[in-house]
């Protein structure tokens, strides 16, 4: 009778101490693997010097990007919104994207010191770049002939403009698109082709525009 006791004893502390915790366990997921939601205590990771596969993992894994609007650092307590919003990232697209990019930057190299305007990679962007671009957005007023190219832009785009929706990265890119267009004269095709090297979604799709070749 009295080990009967003992264990219905334990038996109700241990439902006691699941009724206590389960909810606790299942706000600590959301916190950490929902998108859209606040993310105050998530570090970036330092990845300088890494190679592209240990960067690649670091990033695959990290998750201080997230689709939200252009109010992200508001939500993020981090220096870089790192890893992808939607699909798992993808390696061997990862690469494409890595190597596109550098070749962008080769061609235009005239365009000097803005070259930092487009990420080594779009799935580590700064806090310090990603304002820089916003504010581009908030202030660059495109002539009536550049809008045009913008537009044109969107159309020939993956994504059909600068992201697959109005989160921080389309705001971000739309600016980078009208520096680029006003102070450099891009293409439309320029611009497509970089917003889809850009594309931080993840997946492995393939970029379907062409030819970014100097001016």
């Amino acid at each position: 009778m009295v080990n009967e006791i003992k264990i219905k004893k334990k038996s109700f502390i241990l439902l006691l101490a699941l009724i206590v915790t389960l909810p606790t366990l299942i706000i600590l997921w959301i916190y950490l693997f929902q998108p859209g939601i606040s993310v105050k205590n998530q570090a970036s990771s330092d990845i300088s010097g890494f190679n592209l596969e240990a960067k690649f993992k670091v990033l695959s894994e990290a998750r201080t990007n997230f689709c939200v609007g252009p109010d992200v650092f508001d939500r993020v307590d981090t220096e870089k919104l790192q890893g992808s919003c939607c699909s798992a990232m993808d390696f061997h697209r990862y690469k494409e994207q890595i190597e596109g990019l550098a070749n962008i930057k080769e061609k235009n190299s005239y365009i000097g010191r803005d070259l930092e305007l487009i990420p080594d990679d779009p799935y580590d962007i700064s806090r310090e770049l990603a304002d820089k671009l916003l504010q581009y957005q908030k202030t660059i007023q495109l002539s009536q002939e550049q809008q045009k190219i913008y537009e044109e832009a969107m159309k020939l785009s993956h994504e059909g403009g600068p992201c697959c929706c109005k989160c921080w990265r389309w705001y971000a890119f739309e600016g980078q698109a009208k520096k680029l267009i006003r102070d450099y004269g891009f293409t439309s095709e320029q611009i497509a082709e970089l917003w889809d090297l850009e594309d931080g979604c993840g997946g492995s799709g393939h970029m379907h525009v062409e030819g970014i070749g100097e001016h």
